[in-house]
C-alpha cells in the first residue's frame, strides 16, 4: 500500500508540479487513510490492500473524521486528497473501481447527521437481546450505553471497568483534548452493564490485569471498527433500512432529545461534549426539519 501512496505523490511533486506542502499534507492524510484501512482488513482477517477499500467502507472513514470534530477545511481536503488518490490508481490500471467517485458531492463543510427514528432503535436493541451468548450480552450493553450516553464509538470502546457507576446510573468518559465528562444513563442501560459485567464479560477475559470494558473474543479491548462490523450486522437482521454508521445512536439519542424538548441547545452541548456551540447547532436544523414533516403529516391541509 505504502508503494501505490509513494508513486501518488511522485506523481504530484513531478508531474503536476505542487508545492512541498501541499505534497506533505497529501502524505499525511494518506497514512491516517492507510493506518484505517489497516485496521478494518485486521478485524475480517484479511490482508490489508486499497482494493479492499468500498464506498461504505470509505464512509466510515469520513464519518471518523467528523466525530473527531476536525475543522471543515481539514475534512475537505483529506476528501480531496483521498478522491485525487483514487483517481490516479484507476487511471494507472490498479484499481478497477473506484470507491471515492460518489464522494464528490460531500458538503464536507456542514454535515448532517441522519437519526435513527424512535421506533429503529427500539427494533435494534431488541435484536440484541435474542443472543444470549457472551459476546451477545456485550453487544446489548455496549448499544444500550451508547444510546443512553450519547457519547462517542471512540469514547465507548476506550471505557475502563472503573468508568461506569451503576449504583449512581452514570459513565465517566474523555472526550477530544482529553476533556472528561460525566454523564447520566438510564437504569436500564446501566443494569445492561452490569450485567454483562459480571455474567458475560469473565468468558471474553484471558488476562486478569485487562481494564477495558468491552472485550473482543481475543480477551483485548474492542476496537471502533470491530464495533462497526457489530453494529450493521445487527442492523442488517433486525431489517433497519436506514444506513448504520458507528455515529448513528449519537446522532438519534441527541436528535430525539432536541425533538422531546428536554434538553436546550446548550445543555445538549455539554451532554455531546462539544467544545463549539456550533457543532450542536446542526442539530436545530434536524428539528427544523423534523416539524416540517410532522406539520405535512398532521394539518389537513398541508
Amino acid at each position: 500500500m505504502k508503494a501505490e501512496v509513494e508513486n501518488f505523490l511522485n506523481h504530484l511533486s513531478a508531474e503536476r508540479s505542487l508545492s512541498p506542502n501541499t505534497v506533505a499534507a497529501y502524505k499525511n492524510d494518506l497514512a491516517q487513510l492507510e493506518e484505517f484501512v489497516g485496521h478494518a482488513s485486521a478485524r475480517a482477517g484479511m490482508v490489508a490492500s486499497w482494493g479492499l477499500l468500498d464506498k461504505a467502507m470509505l464512509t466510515d472513514y469520513l464519518v471518523g473524521l467528523r466525530e473527531r470534530e476536525y475543522a471543515p477545511a481539514t475534512v475537505a481536503r483529506k476528501v480531496a486528497a483521498t478522491r485525487s488518490f483514487f483517481n490516479f490508481l484507476r487511471s494507472e490500471g490498479l484499481l478497477a473501481k473506484d470507491p471515492s467517485q460518489d464522494i464528490a458531492s460531500l458538503k464536507v463543510g456542514k454535515p448532517l447527521p441522519h437519526p435513527l427514528s424512535v421506533e429503529e432503535v427500539e427494533t435494534l436493541l431488541r435484536q440484541t437481546a435474542i443472543r444470549s451468548a457472551p459476546d451477545a450480552r456485550r453487544d446489548r450493553a455496549m448499544m444500550e450505553l451508547l444510546y443512553a450516553s450519547g457519547m462517542r464509538v471512540s469514547e465507548l470502546v476506550a471505557l475502563d471497568i472503573p468508568d461506569l457507576n451503576v449504583n449512581e446510573c452514570c459513565v465517566r468518559c474523555r472526550g477530544k483534548g482529553s476533556r472528561e465528562r460525566v454523564i447520566p444513563v438510564h437504569p436500564t442501560a446501566a443494569q445492561a452493564v452490569d450485567q454483562y459485567i459480571r455474567e458475560a464479560r469473565p468468558h471474553l477475559a484471558h488476562n486478569a490485569k485487562e481494564s477495558a470494558l468491552f472485550l473482543n473474543r481475543r480477551g483485548e479491548r474492542l476496537t471502533r471498527q470491530g464495533f462497526w462490523l457489530i453494529l450493521k450486522a445487527y442492523a442488517k437482521d433486525a431489517g433497519v433500512r436506514t444506513d448504520v454508521t458507528p455515529h448513528t445512536l449519537r446522532h438519534s439519542i441527541a436528535t430525539h432529545l432536541l425533538h422531546s424538548g428536554k434538553m436546550n441547545l446548550r445543555e445538549l452541548q455539554e451532554f455531546l461534549g462539544h467544545s463549539n456551540i456550533a457543532t450542536t447547532q446542526v442539530y436545530t436544523h434536524l428539528t427544523t426539519e423534523y416539524l416540517h414533516k410532522v406539520y405535512d403529516q398532521a394539518h389537513p391541509r398541508a
